[in-house]
């Protein structure tokens, strides 16, 4: 069972910026992606954005040269850079890796916040 553990998230003026972590209790480089979701309240949880370990990233339009995924195959964790935030990027985020085609195992979730 993989454990994640996430980190970074809280609460920032509109433009601001938030780097999320995402800690792996085995090494990262076993799993066939990563990703950040986000959830806001009344919404779908939705991919920010999916990284394959060839290091293909895939972002949602909404993020796209805002957000930015990277990792650290010795720390085990990968992360996400939030610049220029707004209002509408507050939800939970939440890290995921895959095994095959599929997002299996999850972090407890981080809540960010914008405020206008």
């Amino acid at each position: 069972q993989v454990q994640l553990v996430e980190s970074g998230g809280g609460l920032v003026q509109a433009g601001g910026s938030l780097r999320l972590s995402c800690a792996a209790s085995e090494t990262i480089t076993s799993f066939t992606a990563m990703g950040w979701y986000r959830q806001a309240p009344g919404k779908q949880r939705e991919l920010v954005v999916g990284i394959t370990s060839g290091g293909n990233a895939n972002y949602a339009d909404s993020v796209k040269g805002r957000f930015t995924i990277s990792r650290d195959i010795f720390k085990r964790t990968f992360y996400l850079q939030m610049n220029s935030l707004k209002p509408e990027d507050t939800a939970v985020y939440y890290c995921a890796v895959a095994r095959g085609y599929e997002y299996k195992f999850w972090g407890q979730g981080t809540q960010v916040t914008v405020s206008s």
